[in-house]
């Protein structure tokens, strides 16, 4: 574990200390395995946080990004370029949109979302200036910039970094009838959610929440924000998480898996009414739309297509479901399995303050197979896309092993 240790002490040494890592010292990938500084091979049940639904290092992927950063990868936005135009045409036929603005980051698209729908809500729905509101649910996760933390309602995010963007409310999640009363303001511009909150430990709201949104949203004018930033890109058996249900958001924000885990890209989504409140100047990124994302995403969403990644999801988040249920019925450890697709997570009966999930994640570490915990005493469960019945039914065996042994 010497190799190990030496780099742990160097990020600790030279690094900011704001993360809080599984001790193991990743050092290459390929499909649904990593290997650490000392070759150990192991199944990546955390996939960067679904960035990498494609699994690591995919062949098509990076023939994309070799060959165009052969070619160009960065011209600004001050010129165009012959690949973006392209790019843009793909992404919105593929999910319907008639525009979308390229971004680098998730945060980003967020930031990105949230300007589009105060300028609509100034413009088109003739809100007062510097009177827009946007709500948002509690337990939201969507990064750690100044705005998304100012609508988190958890503290280990927003404590110690005030002031606090204004304009910003909190409702429960799965809770239409909260929605509404706050729907009725008319200063209300949007309601951006998470179909399924991932950061908050995998809740799956019931059936019929999010049509009702996009319902409720309708009747009352606001626009209705997916943040399907982890749960998009067939992560939870369809392409997007809102597919399930008749709730088209008004405007979408995608990335992690839109990159293939290869690089920063993000985009938003929206129609004309929307995007295009914002003119020249009023919003961009030096590499947003990059002739080298746009290559690398193109590509990754044609590697979900082409092996109907989503499909794979929806039949092993089934059988990865119902056999975690069924063999660990008796562990009194285990409180709740929930999830949809491939995002899955096992509730440990313990407090959020209990070490009791670190210690499980870092035995299920030694027998093969990384994952992290979320608040304290949720463990939460993605594997890489790619994965197939024969390796998903070893992994179950891996999780229940350990798991009984804590038992």
């Amino acid at each position: 574990m010497k190799k190990d240790n030496l780099y742990i002490e160097k990020e600790s040494k030279y690094g900011a200390h704001n993360y809080h890592p599984l001790p193991v010292v990743l050092s290459k990938g390929k499909g649904v395995f990593v290997w650490d500084v000392n070759d150990k091979k192991y199944y990546d049940f955390l996939s960067a946080y679904s960035a990498v639904n494609q699994g690591h290092c995919h062949p098509k992927i990076i023939k994309a990004l070799n060959n165009q950063a052969n070619t160009l990868t960065l011209t600004s936005r001050a010129f165009h370029n012959n690949i973006l135009g392209r790019y843009e045409e793909y992404i919105t036929n593929l999910f319907g949109y008639d525009k979308v603005l390229p971004m680098n980051t998730g945060v980003e698209g967020g930031e990105t979302a949230n300007k589009l729908a105060r300028k609509w809500g100034y413009l088109k729905k003739g809100i007062e200036e510097d009177k827009a509101r946007i709500i948002f649910a509690n337990g939201n996760f969507w990064g750690r910039t100044l705005a998304a933390i100012s609508s988190s309602d958890d503290p280990s995010s927003y404590k110690g970094f005030g002031p606090y963007m204004p304009g910003y409310s909190l409702i429960p999640y799965n809770n239409l009838d909260a929605l509404e009363d706050e729907l009725k303001d008319k200063n209300v511009a949007a309601f951006m959610v998470e179909p399924i909150q991932g950061e908050a430990g995998v809740i799956v709201p019931d059936d019929g929440y999010l049509a009702g949104v996009r319902k409720l949203c309708t009747k009352y004018n606001v626009l209705y924000i997916a943040d399907e930033v982890q749960t998009g890109i067939a992560r939870t058996g369809k392409m997007l998480a809102s597919d399930y249900e008749d709730a088209r958001p008004d405007i979408l924000i995608l990335g992690k898996a839109l990159s293939g885990g290869v690089l920063p890209i993000s985009a938003v989504l929206a129609d004309d009414a929307i995007m295009l409140c914002i003119k020249p100047g009023e919003h961009g990124s030096t590499f947003g739309g990059n002739p080298l994302a746009c290559k690398v995403a193109q590509s990754a969403l044609e590697v979900v297509i082409e092996e109907d990644l989503a499909k794979n999801a929806a039949e092993l988040g089934e059988i990865f479901r119902s056999e975690l249920s069924e063999r660990l019925s008796d562990n009194k450890l285990v409180k709740l399995i929930r999830g949809k697709g491939l995002l899955n997570a096992i509730v440990i009966n313990d407090t959020e303050e209990s070490s009791t999930a670190w210690d499980i994640c870092l035995a299920l570490r030694d027998n093969g197979l990384l994952a992290k915990p979320t608040h304290g005493n949720i463990i939460r469960f993605a594997p890489p896309l790619v994965i197939n019945k024969k390796q998903l039914l070893l992994c179950i065996d891996i999780i229940v092993n350990t798991l009984n042994t804590f038992e």
